[in-house]
């Protein structure tokens, strides 16, 4: 049963303009005026205990607005890569939201909540069937969290699609109320083949998300023109694990998709575990 608090929490979601607002915060928080700008890093800091001794730059001068200290880079020595050719790392520093399998097409979200992959994968007839019976892990990043993202494992790229949406925000009191949450929010989904096969890495938009990006497209979010459009990649470009793929502003979500019986997640992922982009998340199996 969905807690009287959360439904008070999420309610406001509903009637505010959400796609607006975002527009603003994506002004706002490119604004170049120093004591503005070091001002507001400075408190966001002291709000959400940021931990700036994992950055490569520390001081909200070093930083030319915001929205370059939200998506700053992080020291590579205090992420290392598992020695395990076979290990899936973490995308994110972030939370496990959910993890497990992938029941005939349908994907878990909370309590007495679950999604459907078709709809997820934007109705793509040749993508749902390579996950319908496969894994899926969710993870959660929130507004102190690092936010680049990272490859879990090797992988070729063979399309993107941009899917537009709506912005409902994507934190735990979100998640438990709204339903279809991830089908119904904007998401670039991005496929690779890797040596088991292929692998979805779905960026999921949220209120005040005002980008999304990957390396090989830049900026995708806020589109010029909000209609879905997939880009396919004949070059396919080779990305290694833990390399850089993309980025968000502000908190939001990554989606994780493999094939049946390719990947087995740690017993240790349980809903509500923090981890670190790098750290073993599962395997796949031999």
């Amino acid at each position: 049963m969905i807690r009287i608090l959360d439904w008070l929490r999420v309610a406001p979601q509903f009637i505010l303009p959400r796609h607006r607002l975002t527009a603003i915060v994506h002004r706002l928080a490119r604004y170049r005026l120093n004591p503005v700008k070091n001002s507001f890093i400075r408190v966001f800091i002291a709000m959400f205990r940021v931990d700036m001794s994992l950055s490569e730059h520390r001081s909200p001068d070093d930083y030319e607005h915001f929205n370059a200290f939200f998506t700053r880079s992080i020291r590579k020595e205090l992420r290392p890569l598992p020695g395990d050719a076979d290990a899936i790392c973490s995308p994110v520093d972030g939370t496990v939201s959910q993890s497990g399998l992938i029941d005939a097409g349908d994907i878990f979200q909370a309590k007495n909540r679950f999604y459907s992959l078709d709809k997820l994968l934007a109705n793509d007839t040749e993508l749902v069937p390579c996950f319908s019976n496969g894994c899926f892990m969710t993870l959660y990043l929130s507004p102190g969290d690092y936010h680049r993202v990272h490859m879990p494992c090797n992988g070729r790229l063979q399309c993107m699609t941009y899917v537009p949406g709506d912005l409902f925000a994507v934190n735990a009191h979100t998640v438990r109320v709204v339903k279809n949450l991830f089908t119904r929010n904007e998401r670039v989904i991005s496929l690779f083949d890797t040596d088991r096969g292929p692998m979805a890495l779905i960026m999921i938009g949220a209120i005040f998300v005002g980008s999304m990006e990957t390396v090989w497209e830049g900026v995708i979010t806020p589109a010029s023109r909000r209609e879905m459009k997939t880009t396919d990649y004949p070059e396919k470009p080779f990305l290694q694990r833990g390399e850089e793929m993309g980025r968000f502003n502000m908190g939001s979500t990554v989606i994780l998709l493999f094939p049946e019986n390719t990947v087995q997640w740690q017993d240790d992922n349980p809903a509500g575990k923090r981890v670190i982009m790098g750290e073993t998340i599962g395997r796949f199996i031999k």
